[in-house]
């Protein structure tokens, strides 16, 4: 790999990464008057601060994960856009949108401002889902975990099944030509198994019939 295409990829990745790490949790927590992490599972996620603070403050730090997933991916087509000759090329944007997507998933998992302790990505996710993919893939996935949400009341169980879904609903794409770019293959299956990987402690509680459903005062 040349010097230039190294410094093209860091172009990328590192805004995306940055932007995913601005823990909005943390800060709204603090609007509210509370150290987030010290209240509930004391992750910085959506889930934590809805249950903790309440309704308005959950759904405005999910709102903020989900929409900076999704402006990671629009910056880094954009950058991309301008770095080739036009037409660009639809792969390179796609490899472009692909990388920013994995860096801001991770930037919100593992923020270097907390010591690498972030969230599980499930807004982020979804916020980059709806900047990279059809519509049609992003509605699949968010209905399935309405659908297993709906009827759990597993928040960790919902996101779980969703990611689960997500490899599952681009190939099916790819395969019925719906979806070109196998890159977003590989990029769902990655997707899905770092939130799969966040959510380990959920699933070995769910196994153990203790992981708690939403509507109680505190989960881990």
């Amino acid at each position: 790999m040349g010097s230039q295409s190294f410094i093209s990829i860091l172009q990328l990745i590192l805004p995306a990464y940055f932007l995913g790490s601005i823990p909005f949790g943390l800060l709204i927590g603090k609007i509210g008057g509370i150290d987030i992490r010290l209240h509930g599972s004391r992750n910085i996620g959506a889930t934590n601060v809805w249950r903790t603070l309440g309704p308005k403050f959950g759904l405005f730090t999910f709102l903020l994960d989900a929409a900076k997933g999704f402006f990671a991916v629009a910056l880094a087509q954009q950058v991309a856009w301008r770095q080739v000759p036009q037409p660009a090329p639809e792969d390179y944007l796609a490899y472009a949108g692909v990388f920013a997507a994995l860096a801001c998933i991770l930037g919100h998992s593992f923020p270097i401002w907390l010591r690498f302790k972030g969230g599980k990505g499930v807004a982020t996710s979804l916020g980059v889902l709806i900047g990279l993919l059809p519509g049609f893939a992003t509605g699949v996935v968010l209905a399935v975990w309405v659908m297993v949400f709906a009827a759990s009341r597993y928040v960790s169980l919902a996101s779980v099944v969703a990611a689960l879904a997500l490899p599952i609903t681009v190939g099916s794409l790819l395969y019925l030509h719906h979806l070109e770019g196998n890159v977003y293959f590989a990029f769902s299956c990655a997707a899905a198994l770092l939130v799969i990987r966040r959510h380990r402690e959920n699933i070995r509680r769910l196994l153990a019939g203790t992981e708690n459903r939403f509507g109680k005062k505190s989960e881990a």
